[in-house]
């Protein structure tokens, strides 16, 4: 496969909710940057619903969609992070975390059960959450000398990069963001500038 330079995840937080035999799966969906940010989540979703019995949770992570961690929180295991996981990878989507907040109804579902309720739980707040599709890009910083500024402005103009910050001095740098699938040919056209100097930040 030829390496893609988008990826899909949501635009805004949605929430869903799945009944069956009583018990209620309250799915909340939500666009994240790291595995940081799941634990504030899920420990405000603990708070808005003391009484629930189960907060399960499962994310994807990064561009590349190679990063996924799940937790079952009590319920057999599979039942509830590994049908969240799949249901995000049939979506295609990445960089979103799900919790699903469980209230026992009193009848056990047994496994089929459990794990259909958490898929569509999970499908139910994907049905009211906007999917947006984003370009992969690296971030760079161009040093320069003042003289050249016409050049490098005109190269990111033409390229049409994003500006993220920049700095105007005797020596000038300005970073900016481009889509991956630019970056070779960008890189090329600065190498043939004599003294400018382009450093790779990050990718997001």
């Amino acid at each position: 496969m030829l390496f893609d330079d988008t990826y899909r995840t949501i635009q805004h937080p949605a929430e869903g909710i799945f009944r069956d035999r009583g018990s209620k799966f309250l799915a909340y969906i939500y666009p994240i940057q790291s595995d940081l940010e799941i634990k504030a989540i899920v420990q405000s979703l603990n708070t808005e619903h003391p009484k629930a019995n189960h907060h399960c949770w499962a994310t994807r992570l990064t561009v590349d969609r190679s990063v996924f961690k799940l937790n079952d929180d009590g319920e057999p295991s599979g039942t509830a992070g590994r049908p969240i996981v799949n249901t995000l990878l049939s979506k295609d989507l990445t960089n979103v975390l799900v919790v699903i907040v469980r209230y026992f109804g009193g009848t056990l579902l047994g496994v089929p059960g459990l794990i259909n309720a958490y898929k569509m739980a999970t499908l139910e707040a994907l049905n009211n959450a906007v999917i947006i599709e984003k370009t992969i890009n690296d971030f760079y910083t161009i040093t320069f000398d003042y003289l050249q500024m016409n050049d490098v402005m005109r190269l990111i103009k033409e390229a049409d990069m994003s500006i993220i910050s920049q700095q105007f001095d005797n020596d000038c740098s300005v970073q900016v963001s481009m889509r991956k699938l630019q970056v070779n040919a960008v890189l090329d056209k600065l190498q043939k500038m004599p003294g400018i100097k382009a450093k790779y930040d990050h990718s997001a």
